[in-house]
């Protein structure tokens, strides 16, 4: 199985895009969140159809020198996106926090999430902060990103639960700089 990251520019964006409502979706079993009165997975009623979701994920690449959007792709077909931040979007003392995560659930199970994700960090050197959330119903979720962290940094990360911008989560530190 060939499994390869493309950070995306502006032309790729609409993958991404098109991933991301069903990325929402999938985050909803998890916070058990439900969707506005437009079907729209989206906090506000402001969004209408999916093209005003896609305008606020304009600035994934309005930034190339801070934000990196990641295309997963699997036998070169869309499997999922990983969003890296970086300064001024992440935590004060990180480099690079892994904003989103997400793969297609027909690639679950078989080593492509750890792969795509290690190949992203191997990208970056410097302090990395990974969140996730914390509740019993995202166990899979936690479990995948101690196991790839542990794994990747050789069992040198932090793991706690603590308040973030985004509230309550588990959140995991590593830091990669002196990694070959």
């Amino acid at each position: 199985m060939t499994i390869k990251v493309l950070l995306t520019n502006k032309n790729d964006a609409y993958i991404i895009k098109n991933l991301y409502p069903l990325y929402l979706y999938d985050l909803s079993e998890h916070y058990v969140s439900y969707p506005n009165s437009h079907g729209i997975y989206e906090d506000s009623e402001e969004y209408k159809t999916l093209n005003d979701q896609y305008e606020v994920q304009n600035i994934w690449w309005e930034k190339p020198d801070c934000l990196y959007p990641y295309l997963i792709l699997v036998e070169d077909k869309p499997a999922g996106f990983i969003l890296i931040a970086t300064p001024p979007h992440c935590s004060a003392g990180i480099d690079y926090f892994v904003h989103d995560f997400f793969l297609l659930r027909p690639y679950r199970g078989q080593g492509v999430a750890e792969k795509a994700a290690v190949k992203v960090l191997e990208q970056y050197k410097g302090k990395w902060e990974v969140f996730t959330n914390p509740a019993e119903t995202n166990i899979v979720g936690q479990k995948f990103w101690r196991k790839t962290i542990s794994n990747y940094s050789k069992e040198k990360y932090i793991e706690m639960h603590g308040d973030t911008f985004d509230g309550y989560k588990l959140i995991y530190r590593f830091d990669n700089t002196e990694k070959e």
